[in-house]
């Protein structure tokens, strides 16, 4: 339920999809999530708490929310909610929620850490309490953004074109801020 980049990008594409861009981008999310945890049983967990790993993925993740929030304002002028039949299926949604999550740091120091300290809790239980933990942590995952995504995707009658715009330029705004943040935190890295 943080507040972040998957959840910017939830409010944007579920104004163009509807409905299913909640539960889509939360595919992607945990299919990255299986990803790190194989990593992480397989030893490398240390890595992922490595400063040079922290500074590369703040770089990689901050120059990727840039990219995305340039093409949101780049296409504010075109915006509508008068979507054409098709319009609503362009990109990989999936993709986008794997990039998400990988953009962001956090989501691995977090893994790395209070994640793999549940999992370790958790395989006390064996494979059944590892499944356990992640299930119902993506089941979370997806309660969460199919809310938000239905609330966006289902409100999209209430709002005018200029009020979409506003949102999807304050989402950009946002990736902004959270990319403007990453840098400083390399910055705050190689000064220390």
């Amino acid at each position: 339920m943080m507040p972040g980049t998957l959840l910017t990008v939830a409010i944007s594409e579920s104004s163009k999809r509807g409905v299913l861009a909640g539960p889509l981008l939360i595919l992607g999310h945990g299919i990255l999530e299986v990803i790190l945890l194989a990593a992480l049983f397989m030893g490398m967990a240390p890595l992922f708490k490595e400063e040079w790993f922290f500074i590369f993925i703040s770089i990689a993740g901050g120059s990727i929310l840039l990219w995305m929030a340039a093409g949101m304002f780049r296409s504010l002028p075109f915006l509508t909610l008068s979507l054409e039949p098709g319009d609503e299926k362009s990109g990989n949604i999936i993709l986008t929620g794997i990039l998400m999550s990988a953009a962001n740091p956090y989501f691995i120091i977090w893994w790395a850490t209070i994640g793999l300290g549940y999992i370790l809790q958790s395989s006390e239980y064996g494979l059944a309490g590892i499944l356990s933990f992640f299930s119902g942590h993506i089941l979370a995952d997806l309660t969460w953004y199919t809310i938000i995504s239905t609330a966006v995707g289902k409100g999209r009658s209430f709002f005018s074109d200029k009020i979409y715009r506003g949102i999807i330029g304050c989402c950009a705004g946002f990736l902004i801020l959270f990319s403007v943040y990453l840098f400083f935190g390399v910055i705050r890295y190689l000064r220390i």
